[in-house]
């Protein structure tokens, strides 16, 4: 059986995440108040901010920054968006 959860960033119950993501108080605060469709749209924006800033999630620098925006991303707040990145237009034959 799936656990729900009061999504803070989708604003609705949706299923919850299965464990705790990420180390600490901060893992904990995800699991318990965030969806796995929002984990999933944090993960697929720290994936754009990694690329486009071509940083290494091995530097502990890194890590406190990614640590830093995710809390920003999911629980309210203006998340960074790498500077100079424009989004893909849409495909116009889709």
């Amino acid at each position: 059986m799936t656990r729900t959860v009061h999504c803070v960033r989708l604003d609705r119950e949706a299923e919850g995440l299965a464990y705790a993501p990420w180390p600490g108080e901060l893992g904990q605060r995800v699991y318990a108040h965030i969806s796995r469709e929002a984990w999933q749209q944090w993960l697929a924006h720290q994936t754009l901010l990694i690329n486009e800033n071509r940083l290494s999630p091995l530097d502990p620098k890194t890590r406190g920054f990614l640590a830093a925006e995710m809390e920003k991303f999911l629980f309210g707040g203006e998340a960074s968006k790498p500077a100079g990145y424009i989004p893909p237009e849409p495909d116009a034959a889709g």
